[in-house]
């Protein structure tokens, strides 16, 4: 099968869910095959206490510093405690505080919500840059403004995304500052586990030329879900065989952490970036792969 120019049809499998309509698109107007399985769901905490706990402390005074991380928690967040707190004491603390937002996503939900931003982590968006902006040191846009030349001795709220960020959790307490981790969803497994499961089906049998993961926890998950199904050294050298793509650091250290290889990540980690860099080298990479080639 080729595409309109003659060339092999990829075939891309790719775990994104919230977006996975995009991914579809994005594949198929280049002519690929869009093998689509989503590999998780968020899901919030039914515990609302941690957000109304950290809208109390903001209110006080007690945090200095706030890291938005992503679209989806800021959200959930915000709605919750101006469904459950007190939202005008809650905002009033937070134009007293530092505020760190992790990309755009987060960004775009404070704006939404009248709440001022400081600090924008650049791309990455990893917490390598998220300490770089709080090395370089940190300024609440007040008037006056607040300064805070050192963390050491602040108390900074971060905004959890599906499982705590130790890393960044430990470099924080390094510099001297208390770490208060503000969890508000949970990473789940989707509730329809088929095409997930016809996925993996598809890598092992070998029809499937490049593997997408979007995220750390896609990995995490696809590998729990090919071992239930008793096929998890199947997938792993089946994937190995494969063209692997990473949208950016993050997801590309998962994949290496479980020693897979990691042939494609773009410059920018924006999913047409991705899809762009897929069509440019997976062809070239697939040549030098043993045991697979492009479906013709």
């Amino acid at each position: 099968m080729s595409d309109q120019r003659g060339q092999p049809c990829l075939r891309i499998c790719c775990f994104e869910s919230r977006r996975a309509e995009e991914v579809r698109q994005l594949i198929e107007r280049r002519g690929g095959e869009a093998i689509i399985a989503p590999s998780m769901q968020e899901v919030p905490l039914e515990d609302n206490r941690p957000a109304l706990d950290f809208a109390r402390r903001v209110a006080a005074g007690e945090i200095d510093a706030v890291i938005w991380m992503t679209g989806v928690g800021a959200q959930t967040l915000l709605e919750t405690v101006r469904q459950h707190g007190d939202w005008q004491a809650f905002t009033d603390g937070l134009q007293r505080a530092v505020q760190i937002v992790r990309g755009p996503k987060p960004a775009a939900v404070l704006r939404e919500f009248g709440i001022r931003i400081d600090h924008q982590v650049p791309e990455p968006n990893t917490s390598r840059e998220i300490l770089q902006i709080i090395d370089g040191g940190l300024v609440a846009n007040t008037d006056p403004p607040r300064r805070l030349e050192s963390i050491e001795g602040c108390v900074i709220a971060v905004q959890e995304y599906g499982k705590p960020s130790e890393e960044l959790y430990e470099e924080l307490r390094k510099r001297g500052a208390t770490v208060v981790p503000v969890a508000v969803y949970r990473w789940a497994l989707p509730d329809d586990l088929k095409p997930l499961q016809r996925a993996i089906e598809r890598i092992v049998a070998g029809d499937a030329d490049v593997i997408v993961f979007t995220s750390a926890q896609q990995v995490e998950h696809v590998l729990q879900v090919a071992e239930q199904m008793g096929l998890g050294d199947q997938f792993r050298q089946a994937a190995r065989r494969r063209a692997i793509a990473a949208i950016g650091p993050t997801a590309a250290a998962a994949v290496r952490e479980h020693h897979f290889p990691v042939d494609i990540q773009p410059e920018h980690p924006k999913l047409g970036h991705l899809i762009n860099a897929i069509f440019d080298r997976a062809p070239e990479i697939l040549r030098n792969k043993p045991g697979i080639h492009a479906q013709q």
